[in-house]
Protein backbone atom coordinates (compact mmCIF):
# COMPACT_ATOMS: atom_id res chain seq x y z
CA UNK A 1 0.00 0.00 0.00
CA UNK A 2 2.95 2.30 0.79
CA UNK A 3 4.53 1.51 -2.46
CA UNK A 4 1.27 1.96 -4.46
CA UNK A 5 1.38 5.54 -3.13
CA UNK A 6 4.30 6.36 -4.68
CA UNK A 7 3.71 4.96 -8.22
CA UNK A 8 0.11 6.66 -8.01
CA UNK A 9 2.08 9.86 -8.09
CA UNK A 10 5.24 8.94 -9.73
CA UNK A 11 3.77 7.55 -12.60
CA UNK A 12 1.96 10.40 -13.84
CA UNK A 13 5.14 12.55 -13.27
CA UNK A 14 7.22 10.35 -15.63
CA UNK A 15 4.54 10.76 -17.94
CA UNK A 16 3.99 14.83 -17.66
CA UNK A 17 7.77 16.11 -16.55
CA UNK A 18 9.77 13.34 -18.31
CA UNK A 19 8.24 12.25 -21.11
CA UNK A 20 6.47 15.64 -21.79
CA UNK A 21 2.84 13.95 -22.43
CA UNK A 22 0.00 15.59 -23.78
CA UNK A 23 -3.39 15.72 -22.31
CA UNK A 24 -4.75 13.27 -23.97
CA UNK A 25 -1.91 11.21 -23.25
CA UNK A 26 -2.61 11.90 -19.63
CA UNK A 27 -6.35 11.17 -19.56
CA UNK A 28 -5.53 7.40 -21.77
CA UNK A 29 -2.28 6.62 -18.97
CA UNK A 30 -5.41 7.19 -16.29
CA UNK A 31 -7.93 5.30 -18.32
CA UNK A 32 -5.45 2.02 -19.21
CA UNK A 33 -4.89 1.91 -15.66
CA UNK A 34 -8.55 1.26 -14.83
CA UNK A 35 -9.19 -0.87 -17.66
CA UNK A 36 -7.96 -4.28 -16.65
CA UNK A 37 -10.65 -3.68 -14.17
CA UNK A 38 -13.23 -3.55 -17.26
CA UNK A 39 -11.52 -6.04 -19.00
CA UNK A 40 -10.87 -8.77 -17.47
CA UNK A 41 -12.64 -8.57 -13.47
CA UNK A 42 -15.27 -11.17 -14.51
CA UNK A 43 -12.92 -13.87 -16.51
CA UNK A 44 -10.30 -13.44 -13.47
CA UNK A 45 -13.16 -14.43 -11.03
CA UNK A 46 -14.09 -17.63 -12.88
CA UNK A 47 -10.16 -18.43 -12.55
CA UNK A 48 -10.22 -17.39 -9.23
CA UNK A 49 -12.39 -20.09 -7.84
CA UNK A 50 -10.39 -22.79 -9.89
CA UNK A 51 -7.19 -22.13 -8.63
CA UNK A 52 -5.56 -21.74 -5.17
CA UNK A 53 -5.41 -18.26 -4.11
CA UNK A 54 -1.87 -17.60 -2.72
CA UNK A 55 0.55 -18.58 -5.18
CA UNK A 56 -1.67 -15.91 -7.28
CA UNK A 57 -1.15 -13.38 -5.12
CA UNK A 58 3.05 -13.89 -4.34
CA UNK A 59 2.58 -14.03 -8.84
CA UNK A 60 1.16 -10.91 -9.13
CA UNK A 61 3.39 -9.09 -6.73
CA UNK A 62 6.42 -10.51 -8.41
CA UNK A 63 5.16 -9.22 -12.08
CA UNK A 64 4.30 -6.24 -10.72
CA UNK A 65 8.09 -5.50 -9.32
CA UNK A 66 9.44 -6.55 -12.57
CA UNK A 67 6.89 -4.65 -14.53
CA UNK A 68 8.02 -1.86 -12.01
CA UNK A 69 11.37 -1.69 -12.59
CA UNK A 70 10.81 -1.61 -16.23
CA UNK A 71 10.63 1.92 -15.90
CA UNK A 72 13.52 2.98 -14.39
CA UNK A 73 15.69 0.67 -16.43
CA UNK A 74 13.98 1.76 -19.39
CA UNK A 75 14.75 5.14 -18.98
CA UNK A 76 18.01 5.14 -18.22
CA UNK A 77 18.48 2.80 -21.69
CA UNK A 78 16.73 5.82 -23.67
CA UNK A 79 14.08 3.24 -24.60
CA UNK A 80 10.92 4.93 -22.12
CA UNK A 81 8.23 6.02 -24.38
CA UNK A 82 4.57 6.81 -23.84
CA UNK A 83 3.83 3.54 -25.33
CA UNK A 84 6.16 1.29 -22.62
CA UNK A 85 4.74 3.80 -19.89
CA UNK A 86 1.14 2.57 -21.12
CA UNK A 87 1.79 -1.07 -21.10
CA UNK A 88 3.40 -1.01 -17.95
CA UNK A 89 0.64 0.59 -16.51
CA UNK A 90 -1.90 -1.97 -17.93
CA UNK A 91 0.21 -4.99 -16.58
CA UNK A 92 0.46 -3.28 -12.83
CA UNK A 93 -3.39 -2.66 -13.13
CA UNK A 94 -4.20 -6.29 -13.74
CA UNK A 95 -2.03 -7.31 -11.32
CA UNK A 96 -3.40 -5.21 -8.90
CA UNK A 97 -6.58 -6.89 -9.72
CA UNK A 98 -5.63 -10.39 -9.89
CA UNK A 99 -4.22 -9.92 -6.00
CA UNK A 100 -6.64 -7.49 -4.60
CA UNK A 101 -9.62 -10.48 -5.78
CA UNK A 102 -7.26 -12.88 -4.45
CA UNK A 103 -6.54 -11.49 -1.17
CA UNK A 104 -10.56 -11.33 -0.65
CA UNK A 105 -11.17 -14.63 -1.62
CA UNK A 106 -8.13 -15.72 0.66
CA UNK A 107 -9.11 -14.13 3.77
CA UNK A 108 -11.94 -15.85 4.74
CA UNK A 109 -10.41 -19.37 4.52
CA UNK A 110 -7.51 -17.33 6.76
CA UNK A 111 -9.21 -16.56 9.87
CA UNK A 112 -12.22 -17.61 9.72
CA UNK A 113 -15.73 -15.79 9.58
CA UNK A 114 -15.98 -15.59 13.14
CA UNK A 115 -13.12 -13.00 12.88
CA UNK A 116 -13.40 -11.59 9.36
CA UNK A 117 -14.61 -8.20 10.81
CA UNK A 118 -11.27 -7.93 12.60
CA UNK A 119 -9.55 -8.89 9.88
CA UNK A 120 -11.00 -6.95 6.96
CA UNK A 121 -10.31 -3.99 9.91
CA UNK A 122 -6.84 -4.90 10.08
CA UNK A 123 -5.76 -4.74 6.40
CA UNK A 124 -7.84 -0.93 6.75
CA UNK A 125 -5.46 0.23 8.89
CA UNK A 126 -2.11 -0.75 6.78
CA UNK A 127 -4.67 1.00 3.87
CA UNK A 128 -5.61 3.77 5.98
CA UNK A 129 -2.20 4.36 7.27
CA UNK A 130 -0.53 4.59 3.41
CA UNK A 131 -3.26 6.94 2.42
CA UNK A 132 -1.78 9.17 5.53
CA UNK A 133 2.08 9.05 5.36
CA UNK A 134 2.14 7.19 1.66
CA UNK A 135 1.66 10.87 -0.27
CA UNK A 136 4.30 12.32 2.24
CA UNK A 137 7.20 9.59 1.60
CA UNK A 138 6.05 9.57 -1.99
CA UNK A 139 6.75 13.39 -2.09
CA UNK A 140 9.93 12.89 -0.52
CA UNK A 141 11.69 10.07 -2.40
CA UNK A 142 10.43 11.75 -6.19
CA UNK A 143 12.16 14.92 -4.84
CA UNK A 144 15.40 13.42 -3.79
CA UNK A 145 15.93 10.58 -6.33
CA UNK A 146 13.58 11.93 -9.05
CA UNK A 147 10.23 10.01 -10.26
CA UNK A 148 11.52 6.92 -12.87
CA UNK A 149 13.99 5.73 -9.88
CA UNK A 150 11.54 6.36 -6.60
CA UNK A 151 9.46 3.63 -8.71
CA UNK A 152 12.10 1.20 -7.95
CA UNK A 153 11.31 1.65 -4.29
CA UNK A 154 8.28 0.57 -4.90
CA UNK A 155 9.67 -2.29 -6.85
CA UNK A 156 11.52 -3.75 -4.01
CA UNK A 157 8.40 -3.03 -1.31
CA UNK A 158 6.97 -5.85 -3.69
CA UNK A 159 9.38 -8.08 -3.08
CA UNK A 160 9.20 -7.67 0.59
CA UNK A 161 5.35 -8.14 0.63
CA UNK A 162 5.57 -11.13 -1.25
CA UNK A 163 8.28 -12.56 1.02
CA UNK A 164 5.77 -12.23 3.76
CA UNK A 165 2.90 -14.21 1.98
CA UNK A 166 5.35 -16.84 1.47
CA UNK A 167 5.46 -16.74 5.15
CA UNK A 168 2.39 -17.75 5.87
CA UNK A 169 1.93 -21.38 6.93
CA UNK A 170 -1.74 -21.87 7.16
CA UNK A 171 -2.51 -24.61 4.48
CA UNK A 172 -4.64 -23.20 2.22
CA UNK A 173 -7.83 -25.48 0.83
CA UNK A 174 -7.81 -26.88 -2.58
CA UNK A 175 -10.17 -25.43 -4.49
CA UNK A 176 -14.11 -26.74 -5.47
CA UNK A 177 -14.25 -29.46 -8.19
CA UNK A 178 -13.95 -27.48 -11.81
CA UNK A 179 -17.58 -27.00 -12.56
CA UNK A 180 -19.30 -28.46 -16.04
CA UNK A 181 -20.53 -25.28 -16.95
CA UNK A 182 -19.04 -23.69 -19.82
CA UNK A 183 -16.74 -20.36 -18.90
CA UNK A 184 -19.39 -18.09 -20.08
CA UNK A 185 -22.18 -19.28 -17.77
CA UNK A 186 -19.64 -19.42 -14.92
CA UNK A 187 -19.17 -15.42 -15.50
CA UNK A 188 -22.92 -15.20 -15.62
CA UNK A 189 -23.25 -17.06 -12.46
CA UNK A 190 -20.89 -14.38 -10.85
CA UNK A 191 -23.12 -11.70 -12.13
CA UNK A 192 -26.42 -13.54 -11.15
CA UNK A 193 -24.85 -13.46 -7.37
CA UNK A 194 -24.52 -10.03 -7.33
CA UNK A 195 -27.58 -8.68 -9.26
CA UNK A 196 -29.93 -11.35 -7.15
CA UNK A 197 -29.11 -11.66 -3.99
CA UNK A 198 -30.28 -9.58 -1.63
CA UNK A 199 -27.63 -8.39 0.51
CA UNK A 200 -25.16 -8.24 -2.37
CA UNK A 201 -27.26 -6.48 -4.59
CA UNK A 202 -27.92 -4.11 -1.87
CA UNK A 203 -23.98 -2.94 -1.20
CA UNK A 204 -23.13 -2.99 -4.76
CA UNK A 205 -25.97 -0.91 -5.62
CA UNK A 206 -24.92 1.31 -2.78
CA UNK A 207 -21.00 1.37 -4.17
CA UNK A 208 -22.20 1.65 -7.62
CA UNK A 209 -24.08 4.94 -7.18
CA UNK A 210 -21.10 6.34 -4.37
CA UNK A 211 -18.83 5.97 -7.09
CA UNK A 212 -20.20 7.30 -9.95
CA UNK A 213 -21.35 10.18 -8.17
CA UNK A 214 -18.18 10.95 -6.02
CA UNK A 215 -16.35 10.63 -8.98
CA UNK A 216 -18.61 13.32 -10.58
CA UNK A 217 -17.45 15.44 -7.59
CA UNK A 218 -13.80 14.58 -7.09
CA UNK A 219 -13.56 15.92 -11.02
CA UNK A 220 -13.97 19.41 -9.65
CA UNK A 221 -13.11 19.09 -6.11
CA UNK A 222 -9.55 20.10 -6.09
CA UNK A 223 -10.54 23.02 -9.03
CA UNK A 224 -13.14 23.89 -6.48
CA UNK A 225 -11.08 24.10 -3.33
CA UNK A 226 -8.07 25.94 -5.13
CA UNK A 227 -10.12 28.63 -7.14
CA UNK A 228 -13.76 29.40 -5.77
CA UNK A 229 -12.01 29.29 -2.14
CA UNK A 230 -8.81 30.69 -3.13
CA UNK A 231 -7.50 27.84 -0.73
CA UNK A 232 -3.22 26.76 -1.22
CA UNK A 233 -1.66 23.99 -1.79
CA UNK A 234 -1.02 24.03 2.29
CA UNK A 235 -4.26 23.91 3.17
CA UNK A 236 -5.73 21.21 0.56
CA UNK A 237 -2.72 18.96 1.72
CA UNK A 238 -4.08 19.13 5.30
CA UNK A 239 -8.14 18.80 4.14
CA UNK A 240 -7.01 15.60 2.06
CA UNK A 241 -4.64 14.06 4.31
CA UNK A 242 -7.73 14.20 6.92
CA UNK A 243 -9.69 11.98 5.33
CA UNK A 244 -6.69 9.21 6.30
CA UNK A 245 -7.36 10.52 10.08
CA UNK A 246 -10.97 9.08 9.71
CA UNK A 247 -9.71 6.29 8.08
CA UNK A 248 -7.59 5.10 10.94
CA UNK A 249 -10.66 6.04 13.19
CA UNK A 250 -13.36 3.87 11.20
CA UNK A 251 -10.92 0.89 10.71
CA UNK A 252 -10.53 0.84 15.05
CA UNK A 253 -13.62 1.20 15.97
CA UNK A 254 -16.01 -0.77 13.01
CA UNK A 255 -15.41 -4.31 15.05
CA UNK A 256 -16.57 -2.16 18.49
CA UNK A 257 -19.45 -0.48 17.29
CA UNK A 258 -20.81 -3.85 15.50
CA UNK A 259 -20.11 -5.59 19.07
CA UNK A 260 -21.61 -2.38 20.58
CA UNK A 261 -24.71 -1.94 18.36
CA UNK A 262 -26.71 -3.94 16.26
CA UNK A 263 -24.91 -4.35 12.45
CA UNK A 264 -27.89 -3.28 10.33
CA UNK A 265 -27.67 0.03 12.30
CA UNK A 266 -24.40 0.19 12.24
CA UNK A 267 -23.91 -0.58 8.25
CA UNK A 268 -26.69 2.26 7.17
CA UNK A 269 -25.09 4.90 10.62
CA UNK A 270 -21.44 4.57 8.63
CA UNK A 271 -23.11 4.93 5.00
CA UNK A 272 -25.03 7.78 5.66
CA UNK A 273 -21.51 9.60 7.15
CA UNK A 274 -19.84 8.61 4.59
CA UNK A 275 -22.81 9.62 1.59
CA UNK A 276 -24.04 12.78 3.03
CA UNK A 277 -20.34 14.61 3.84
CA UNK A 278 -19.96 16.11 0.79
CA UNK A 279 -22.80 18.53 1.51
CA UNK A 280 -20.52 20.37 3.90
CA UNK A 281 -18.15 20.96 1.55
CA UNK A 282 -21.23 23.22 -0.26
CA UNK A 283 -21.14 25.26 3.14
CA UNK A 284 -17.50 26.44 2.76
CA UNK A 285 -17.34 29.82 0.88
CA UNK A 286 -13.74 30.95 1.12
CA UNK A 287 -10.42 30.12 2.37
CA UNK A 288 -11.17 31.27 6.15
CA UNK A 289 -11.35 29.51 9.12
CA UNK A 290 -15.07 28.40 8.96
CA UNK A 291 -14.69 27.43 5.58
CA UNK A 292 -11.27 25.39 6.48
CA UNK A 293 -13.02 23.50 9.22
CA UNK A 294 -15.98 22.72 7.10
CA UNK A 295 -13.89 20.68 4.81
CA UNK A 296 -11.76 19.47 7.84
CA UNK A 297 -15.15 17.73 9.11
CA UNK A 298 -16.23 16.88 6.39
CA UNK A 299 -13.16 14.66 5.03
CA UNK A 300 -12.72 13.26 8.43
CA UNK A 301 -16.25 12.13 8.59
CA UNK A 302 -16.06 10.61 4.79
CA UNK A 303 -13.01 8.86 5.83
CA UNK A 304 -14.41 7.44 8.55
CA UNK A 305 -18.17 6.25 7.28
CA UNK A 306 -16.60 5.03 4.09
CA UNK A 307 -14.18 2.45 5.96
CA UNK A 308 -16.72 1.59 8.48
CA UNK A 309 -19.26 0.64 6.22
CA UNK A 310 -16.27 -0.95 3.78
CA UNK A 311 -15.63 -3.26 6.32
CA UNK A 312 -18.50 -4.61 7.08
CA UNK A 313 -19.84 -4.15 3.84
CA UNK A 314 -16.73 -6.92 2.38
CA UNK A 315 -16.74 -9.24 5.61
CA UNK A 316 -21.18 -9.24 4.50
CA UNK A 317 -19.99 -10.13 1.07
CA UNK A 318 -17.61 -13.01 1.88
CA UNK A 319 -20.04 -14.43 4.77
CA UNK A 320 -23.19 -15.10 2.76
CA UNK A 321 -21.12 -16.01 -0.16
CA UNK A 322 -19.94 -19.68 -0.32
CA UNK A 323 -16.26 -20.38 -0.55
CA UNK A 324 -16.80 -22.04 -4.39
CA UNK A 325 -18.12 -18.93 -5.73
CA UNK A 326 -16.05 -16.37 -4.04
CA UNK A 327 -13.82 -15.42 -6.65
CA UNK A 328 -16.61 -15.02 -9.31
CA UNK A 329 -18.90 -13.03 -6.68
CA UNK A 330 -15.77 -10.68 -6.19
CA UNK A 331 -15.00 -10.33 -9.69
CA UNK A 332 -18.52 -9.08 -10.91
CA UNK A 333 -18.72 -6.84 -7.53
CA UNK A 334 -15.67 -4.99 -8.50
CA UNK A 335 -16.72 -5.10 -12.44
CA UNK A 336 -19.88 -3.17 -11.46
CA UNK A 337 -18.85 -0.77 -8.75
CA UNK A 338 -15.10 0.08 -10.21
CA UNK A 339 -16.82 0.13 -13.65
CA UNK A 340 -19.48 3.27 -13.51
CA UNK A 341 -16.14 5.94 -12.00
CA UNK A 342 -14.79 7.09 -15.30
CA UNK A 343 -18.60 7.51 -16.22
CA UNK A 344 -19.42 9.60 -13.60
CA UNK A 345 -15.60 11.44 -13.97
CA UNK A 346 -16.63 12.39 -17.25
CA UNK A 347 -20.17 13.46 -16.52
CA UNK A 348 -18.27 15.61 -14.00
CA UNK A 349 -16.12 17.49 -15.98
CA UNK A 350 -19.34 18.23 -18.90
CA UNK A 351 -21.31 19.59 -15.82
CA UNK A 352 -18.16 21.57 -14.09
CA UNK A 353 -17.88 22.92 -17.60
CA UNK A 354 -21.18 23.62 -18.97
CA UNK A 355 -22.98 24.93 -15.60
CA UNK A 356 -20.52 25.73 -13.12
CA UNK A 357 -18.58 23.69 -10.28
CA UNK A 358 -20.54 24.58 -7.54
CA UNK A 359 -23.36 23.13 -9.46
CA UNK A 360 -21.58 19.99 -10.18
CA UNK A 361 -20.70 19.45 -6.19
CA UNK A 362 -24.40 19.83 -5.74
CA UNK A 363 -25.23 17.37 -8.12
CA UNK A 364 -22.36 15.07 -6.47
CA UNK A 365 -23.41 15.55 -3.42
CA UNK A 366 -27.20 14.81 -4.12
CA UNK A 367 -26.10 11.54 -5.73
CA UNK A 368 -23.85 10.36 -2.92
CA UNK A 369 -26.56 10.17 -1.22
CA UNK A 370 -29.39 8.33 -3.45
CA UNK A 371 -27.31 5.58 -2.36
CA UNK A 372 -28.42 4.91 0.46
CA UNK A 373 -31.84 4.31 -1.01
CA UNK A 374 -30.02 0.62 -2.10
CA UNK A 375 -29.54 -0.10 1.54
CA UNK A 376 -32.71 0.73 2.78
CA UNK A 377 -34.19 -1.00 0.27
CA UNK A 378 -32.88 -3.93 1.50
CA UNK A 379 -32.60 -6.36 4.71
CA UNK A 380 -29.45 -5.49 5.91
CA UNK A 381 -30.49 -2.20 8.12
CA UNK A 382 -32.83 -5.08 9.84
CA UNK A 383 -29.52 -7.42 10.45
CA UNK A 384 -28.48 -8.34 13.91
CA UNK A 385 -25.03 -9.57 12.83
CA UNK A 386 -23.47 -11.26 9.73
CA UNK A 387 -25.75 -13.92 8.31
CA UNK A 388 -24.65 -17.42 6.91
CA UNK A 389 -25.10 -18.61 3.56
CA UNK A 390 -26.23 -21.75 4.47
CA UNK A 391 -28.94 -20.42 6.46
CA UNK A 392 -30.43 -17.91 3.37
CA UNK A 393 -32.92 -19.63 1.30
CA UNK A 394 -32.90 -16.56 -0.86
CA UNK A 395 -29.70 -16.63 -1.97
CA UNK A 396 -29.37 -20.53 -2.33
CA UNK A 397 -32.67 -19.27 -4.97
CA UNK A 398 -29.87 -17.19 -6.80
CA UNK A 399 -27.24 -19.35 -7.55
CA UNK A 400 -29.63 -22.87 -8.94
Amino acid sequence: MFGGRITALAIPLVAALTLGAAPLQMGMLNAIQILPYLLLALPAGVWMDRVRKRPLMLAANLIRALLLACIPVTYVLGLLGMNMLYACAFGIGACTLIFDLAYQTYLPSLVGTEELVEGNSKLEISRSAAEIAGPGLAGALIGILAAPFAILVHSAMMLISAVSISLIRRAEPAPEPRSSQSFGAEIGAGLLLVFRNPYLKAVAGEAATYNFFSQVTWSVMILYITRNLGMGAAQLGLITGIAGAGSILGSLTAGPLAKRFRLGPVVFGSMLLGCGAPILVLVASDSGLFSSAMLLVSFFLSGAGIVISNIHAVSLRQTVTPGHLLGRMNASYRFVVTGVAPLGALLGGWLGSTFGLQTTLIVGAIGTLLALAWILGSPIPGLSALPRAESDEIFHKTIK
